[in-house]
């Protein structure tokens, strides 16, 4: 099954209002400049999650030795952000359908930017973890509002386009935030990390204030009214294949959490990289995320999304088990990270396929359907790191298994769930 090839990939506002079932005046897309400064500011929100979670990792060592406490402990503020996401995107969710977009987006950049600062003079590992969970609350509102603004604007491979485009601007904060975060630590400590983050949301704020129109319009809001909440949760509830779709972000997500968790201590403490060989690798890994989502915005002009989507949970299964297997035999560093590096390309190669079979039925619950797959992905995620704690974060072994359960549910639940066969074409 293909997606319509009708359109060109720079698809203006006017054509992509063709395929949408409600019609309303929205910024004006047409133009070309206009285009790109959405897909810059909107790609830079969305890369504000990625640096939150990311530019931090090179100082996990660091940072146990300063606040003097465990390893454990350490993996846990990255579990406070991780739901403090989560939430944030049940609420900054419903909440930009009921009242427009542009004001929960700024009012949760600038708690993004109070945590932060927060974060920077924490004093112990527990205000660390309170005012990671509340950087994560203020980073939610970035991605969740940015994807319903896209699925205001487009429908259909457009916004598959978009999506694609998008990640090409956000996928490359997974890229330079840990080599920006190991290049800081040679000039600063890690609560610099957390001063530079406190630079990035003042400046996600001007350009969202002076950028970002509202794309949301009155009439829609007052017609759905922020009372329906309810109404407009379980409009995407009763949707099987939405469910489907939610949970396999949630278990790949999950997946990549157990890497993101456990590989600053694996390959800092356990092969021996430095923080700024540590910042490389990751990098590199991260540049499979990057060209795994542009491959899929390629591929979607022939391809239908939930076909690239069976082929992305299939080459993550067989990596993972690879890896575990690697781990097994002893296979060394070598062993680890390349299959390492082809399982985050199939996590790559997924995402814009996820964001897009959720969103695509549910136009007038754009915001609604974006918080819940951000919250189901950030929610079962943020129980992986105190698990990799608990098993152990220096053993590739134990990584290989939480990745390979993943992918394994993945696959059955993306055959017994969604059926790709009975999926209709995405226009």
């Amino acid at each position: 099954m293909s997606i319509r090839h009708t359109h060109e990939n720079d698809m203006s506002l006017q054509e992509a209002q063709q395929h949408e079932p409600v019609q309303h005046s929205q910024p004006d897309m047409s133009a070309g400049n206009n285009r790109l400064k959405y897909i810059l500011t909107l790609g830079a929100l969305v890369a504000l999650g990625p640096f939150t979670i990311d530019l931090y990792l090179p100082a996990f060592p660091l940072l146990a030795a300063d606040l003097n406490t465990s390893e454990t402990a350490v993996q846990l503020t990255l579990t406070g952000t991780i739901l403090g996401f989560a939430l944030g995107q049940l609420l900054i969710g419903p909440l930009s359908d009921a009242i427009g977009r542009r004001i929960p987006l700024l009012i949760t950049v600038g708690i993004h930017i109070a945590a932060s600062l927060a974060c920077a003079f924490a004093p112990t590992i527990e205000i660390l973890a309170a005012s990671r969970f509340l950087q994560g609350l203020g980073a939610a509102g970035s991605g969740v509002v940015a994807m319903a603004m896209v699925r205001d604007l487009y429908s259909g491979r457009p916004m598959v386009t978009m999506l694609s485009r998008m990640a090409l601007v956000s996928g490359l904060a997974p890229i330079v935030a840990p080599l920006l975060g190991s290049q800081l630590l040679l000039i600063t400590n890690w609560r610099g990390i957390f001063g530079f983050l406190v630079g990035y949301g003042v400046a996600m704020f001007i350009v969202t204030v002076i950028v970002l129109r509202e794309t949301r319009p009155v009439s829609v809001r007052i017609a759905e009214g922020p009372v329906r909440v309810r109404s407009r949760y379980g409009s995407v509830l009763r949707d099987r294949r939405f469910i489907g779709v939610v949970l396999i972000g949630g278990f790949n997500f999950s997946a990549l959490m157990a890497y993101l968790s456990s590989s600053t201590f694996l390959f800092q403490d356990v092969y021996g990289f430095s923080q700024q060989g540590y910042g490389v690798l990751f990098a590199v890994n991260s540049i499979a995320v990057l060209l795994g989502t542009q491959t899929t915005g390629r591929l979607s002009r022939t391809i239908a999304p939930q076909w690239i989507l069976a082929f992305s949970t299939g080459l993550m299964t067989v990596s993972a088990s690879v890896l575990l297997l690697c781990a097994g035999l002893g296979a060394g560093v070598l062993g680890v990270i390349i299959p390492l590096w082809f399982f985050i390309l199939g996590v790559g190669l997924s995402f814009p396929c996820i964001q897009v079979l959720a969103l695509a039925n549910h136009p007038a619950e754009a915001g609604t359907a974006a918080s819940l797959l951000g919250a189901v992905n950030f929610g079962s995620s943020g129980l992986v790191p105190p698990i990799i704690g608990m098993l152990g974060s220096t053993s590739s072994a134990t990584m290989g298994v939480v990745m390979v359960v993943c992918s394994v549910v993945s696959v059955g639940l993306l055959w017994s769930v969604v059926r790709p066969r009975s999926v209709p074409a995405v226009y």
